[in-house]
């Protein structure tokens, strides 16, 4: 099952997609508020509801309000490698807010304050059911959905220290979905693969396996720490072949079109556009 939070007609709502049709389950009679509601409910999202046409609607965020968006860092060993990082016992973590999140269509925004903008491909899971403390046997029962994801980056303020949050936080700068996907429409999840491509040319491309902590690892971890909500958000990493580790570096500019792709969930492709 494929799904998407959209606008139409000056109206937000949530709904499944079916070829060039959006089923607008968002206006049936009773029906959650959002799709962060609906997981959290347990709606049924296979009924029938108004059809509105694909191409009429504005698609926004996947889940426009998580609670709480967690991010891995440098969890592909090329992107460790290119980082210079040393191997960790743990996954490295760090938050993004939800104000930051735009949807497939809108553009990325290059802050006034830097050019240093880089791109960063991720597959994102989408929590269905919460918990805390959750078995890695038995993360996976967690999960609503996957989806694209763009951890945009401005590097330099990401670099100002340690701490990653300034550079990951810009407005606009995080691109989510277009749809979340059902784990039943993903027959192999090692082999799910996680590609960039700026201007057309792959930049980044490497299969789940090559993750250093798995997405039951990372459930498994993150819910120690702090108890998961349904629609909280996890960005489980970007595998090597990012800009600022290139020779020259490769920053994002105006006009530039950067395309996240996870295979058997979708393509997440954004313009970038200059802060006015």
């Amino acid at each position: 099952m494929r799904l998407i939070s959209f606008e139409h007609a000056g109206r937000a709502s949530w709904g499944r997609v079916e070829g060039p049709e959006v089923v607008d389950l968002g206006a049936a009679h009773g029906a959650p508020a959002d799709l962060k509601a609906a997981i959290a409910l347990g709606a049924d999202m296979t009924g029938e509801a108004p059809r509105i046409a694909r191409a009429d609607v504005r698609l926004l965020p996947i889940i426009p309000n998580p609670s709480k968006i967690l991010c891995v860092g440098h969890n592909y060993e090329s992107h460790r490698v290119e980082t210079g990082r040393d191997k960790t016992q743990f996954p490295s973590i760090f938050t993004r807010f939800a104000d930051t999140l735009i949807g497939a269509e809108d553009p990325i925004i290059r802050p006034a304050v830097s050019t240093d903008l880089d791109f960063e491909a991720e597959l994102a899971v989408v929590i269905g059911k919460g918990g805390r403390n959750i078995p890695e046997d038995k993360a996976m029962d967690h999960i609503a959905g996957l989806s694209c994801f763009n951890d945009a980056s401005v590097r330099d303020w990401q670099w100002h220290t340690r701490q990653f949050i300034p550079g990951k936080n810009f407005p606009g700068t995080a691109p989510f979905g277009p749809e979340l996907v059902t784990l039943e429409e993903i027959s192999d999840m090692d082999q799910v693969r996680v590609e960039s491509r700026l201007n057309g040319e792959v930049m980044q491309s490497a299969t789940l396996d090559h993750m250093l902590f798995s997405i039951p690892v990372i459930i498994a971890y993150v819910s120690t720490f702090t108890p998961l909500s349904p629609g909280d958000v996890i960005a489980t990493g970007t595998p090597g072949g990012v800009g600022a580790k290139r020779t020259p570096p490769v920053w994002m500019k105006a006009g530039d079109k950067i395309e996240v792709s996870v295979s058997g969930v979708g393509t997440l492709t954004s313009l970038i556009r200059d802060e006015a």
